[in-house]
């Protein structure tokens, strides 16, 4: 056994135990698998601004941040203090209320594509929605999306999500259920304009997310000029802004890099911690799924959005969420922006100092860390894929990073405004001891 492992093993016996039980009831002790890594994953009792503490009373930077979700740390006073007067008025209602109009109006105000939106609750709804409305709207059946693209599991996009790509990606998928999901590579301009055009006029629409997985930014021009191209089509540009949305800058990926897609989805920082989906778009297309529009059936777009939808309590959490951050934009993005930089330059000068070739990833408050195997150009997920050393990032990076105190997903995470000076440099001296440790067994 490694040593790291077995460091790892004996500071959460608690931990452990839970694992024990939680394989007898659920499948690998998970619902979500994201959540497991081996030997067993870390359970964790109670969060608070940039810490977790897990069951064993080991406190821990947080860098995975609720999925990337909490954008001013765990339990904001912001946020937290609307729901702690909310839930006295109920939990689930069921029924419209007046927070969820409220809402609507600050979304349309702040996200540019936003002249309608519908709310749901998770982001694999918002997606299958999406490309329901793109078929609808255009009357064909395409839909192109990104090799590496992680757009929630319903089935249409679950298609070349992993490696190898082209094995079906899951068991009790019909073939039919992506036999018009089509693939390109991020970043590969001349191969994403050659596979819209290979859809011709059969294309419903692109969806892509603004920054790559593992947080690879666009190459300049990439992001505008497969929209031209796709609205040149006749095909919608659908926008996944389920992470960027409200953490790029206050209007995502559409404000940063000035690109109006004719849809899209958002979720995670949105919620200000509570479950919440959102597809928003241009108004004739998301007034298809109107309870209104007097369509026969067959022609209008079924979307359910959900028991939970529209909850006070996340309508609410929202709602204080987007407030804060357009109140204190000027102050936010720029603090974010800079602690982003600070870490990934931080990070990857101490793993390469340490003597371990190391590169960070990332945009603004995201990063990843990736272990480079060859000079390969890391512009998107099959390039890391293929290049770079995955199991040293997911493995033993990860478990080292955490025996200091240090909680990574894909090497990275999100940072948030609750991480101070302090934290990041405990992340950048924690990368600089783990470098050490791993080049010393080379």
């Amino acid at each position: 056994m490694e040593d790291y492992i077995r460091e790892y093993i004996g500071r959460t016996p608690g931990s452990q135990a839970m694992y024990q039980r939680a394989v007898k009831v659920m499948p690998g002790g998970v619902s979500h698998n994201m959540r497991y890594f081996a030997p067993y994953p870390l359970y964790i009792k109670e969060t608070a601004g940039s810490r977790i503490k897990d069951l064993d009373g080991n406190e821990y930077i947080d860098l995975w941040m609720g999925h990337y979700t909490h954008i001013l740390g765990h339990q904001p006073e912001a946020v937290a203090g609307v729901l702690r007067e909310a839930v006295a008025r109920g939990t689930h209602w069921g029924f419209v209320n007046q927070y969820q109009v409220e809402l609507a109006e600050k979304i349309n105000q702040i996200v540019p594509c936003a002249e309608m939106m519908k709310f749901g609750v998770s982001g694999t709804e918002a997606t299958m929605y999406a490309l329901r409305l793109a078929r609808a709207y255009t009357g064909r059946k395409i839909i192109l999306k990104a090799r590496g693209g992680w757009h929630g599991a319903n089935s249409e996009l679950s298609k070349a999500i992993h490696e190898p790509m082209d094995i079906p990606e899951s068991a009790g998928i019909l073939p039919e259920a992506v036999q018009y999901t089509e693939t390109f590579s991020y970043n590969d301009l001349e191969g994403t304009v050659e596979a819209i055009r290979r859809a011709g006029n059969d294309l419903a629409g692109i969806i892509i997310e603004g920054v790559g997985q593992l947080f690879i930014p666009p190459v300049p021009g990439y992001l505008e000029t497969v929209r031209n191209e796709v609205q040149k089509a006749g095909a919608l540009f659908i926008l996944d802004e389920v992470i960027t949305g409200l953490r790029l800058s206050l209007q995502g990926v559409q404000g940063r890099f000035g690109v109006k897609p004719d849809l899209c989805t958002m979720g995670k920082v949105l919620g200000g911690g509570m479950n919440i989906s959102l597809v928003a778009g241009r108004k004739e297309i998301m007034e298809l799924a109107g309870p209104t529009s007097g369509l026969p059936k067959g022609q209008g777009v079924l979307m359910g959005g959900g028991t939970f939808s529209c909850m006070p309590l996340t309508m609410l959490a929202s709602l204080a969420m987007v407030g804060h951050l357009e109140a204190n934009a000027a102050e936010i993005y720029p603090a974010l922006e800079e602690k982003g930089r600070r870490v990934r330059e931080g990070v990857e000068k101490a793993l390469n100092s340490a003597g371990i070739r190391a590169k960070c990833t990332g945009i603004g408050s995201l990063f990843t860390v990736c272990f480079p195997q060859d000079d390969t150009k890391l512009n998107n997920i099959e390039a890391i894929e293929s290049s770079t050393d995955t199991k040293k990032r997911d493995l033993e990076f990860r478990i080292r990073m955490m025996n200091k105190g240090i909680y990574t997903v894909y090497g990275g995470g999100a940072l948030s405004m609750a991480h101070t000076g302090e934290d990041i440099d405990r992340i950048i001296n924690a990368a600089g001891e783990t470098g050490l440790e791993m080049a010393a067994k080379l």
